[in-house]
C-alpha cells in the first residue's frame, strides 16, 4: 500500500484515467463495428468522418498506437469506398 499522500492521489487519478480511456476505446470500437455492418454507402459516408475523428483522438492521447490508428483509418476508407 502507498505511504505518501501524493502516491495515494496518483492511484486515484490513474484509476479515473483508466476508466475514461477504457470507455473511449470501447465506444470507438463499437462505432467501427457499426460502420462495417452498414450496407448503404450514404450512411457510411456520413458516419465515416466522426469515426476517423474518434480514432485520431485515441491516437493523440496514446490510448492506441499511431500506426494502429492509420491502419484502421485506411481499412475503413477502403471499406466505405467499396460499398
Amino acid at each position: 500500500m502507498a505511504n505518501h499522500k501524493s502516491a495515494l492521489k496518483r492511484i486515484r487519478s490513474n484509476e479515473a484515467k483508466r476508466l475514461r480511456n477504457k470507455y473511449q476505446h470501447k465506444t470507438t470500437r463499437n462505432a467501427i463495428k457499426k460502420l462495417r455492418e452498414l450496407e448503404s454507402k450514404k450512411e457510411a459516408e456520413t458516419m465515416f468522418p466522426t469515426i476517423v475523428s474518434m480514432i485520431d483522438k485515441l491516437a493523440k492521447k496514446n490510448i492506441i498506437h499511431a500506426n494502429k490508428a492509420s491502419n484502421l483509418k485506411s481499412s475503413l476508407t477502403k471499406h466505405v469506398a467499396s460499398l
